[in-house]
């Protein structure tokens, strides 16, 4: 990582552009997926996560920074929150691009798509998912079922 010369925070701000949304949009480097990345000197961060831990403090273990403004290029502290991997999982389904899914309340076998029920997760596309519960808990009671039949079978 080279030496730099300025201050972090210095040459952070250099790098943002307050739109009238309120956001911080983030015009230096990025991802694909929009967020902005940022070297603090000593690695290469988010842009997001370097804004939130200077205004804000140390990110939580176990805890991600959720945009509340839904915009990956915005570094605006006020739009930022710590959430746990599961709670933005849920808020990217919810308030992610359109999907007929999303409408469906409950899973194909009757089961509902709620709070208690529900699993979300990123697919192998990178999108977020969702899961019943109540299945993924008989299908796995049906998998032991089996290998304990298989190796009865055995003995």
């Amino acid at each position: 990582m080279p030496a730099y010369k300025t201050e972090p925070i210095k040459r952070f701000l250099k790098h943002v552009n307050i739109a009238e949304s309120g956001c911080w949009e983030w015009t230096g480097s990025g991802t694909k997926a929009g967020y902005g990345r940022f070297g603090n000197g000593e690695r290469v961060v988010g842009a997001h996560c370097f804004s939130y831990e200077y205004f804000k403090g140390p990110i939580p273990e176990g805890y991600e920074i959720d945009h509340l403004c839904h915009n990956p290029k915005c570094v605006n502290p006020d739009h930022l929150e710590a959430v746990t991997r599961e709670e933005n999982l849920k808020r990217q389904y919810f308030y992610g691009r359109a999907d007929q899914q999303r409408e469906k309340t409950h899973c194909p076998k009757g089961h509902p798509y709620d709070e208690e029920n529900t699993y979300y997760y990123r697919n192998a596309q990178g999108n977020i998912a969702r899961q019943c519960k109540t299945c993924m808990r008989l299908r796995e009671r049906s998998r032991n079922t089996i290998k304990r039949g298989v190796s009865d079978a055995i003995s």
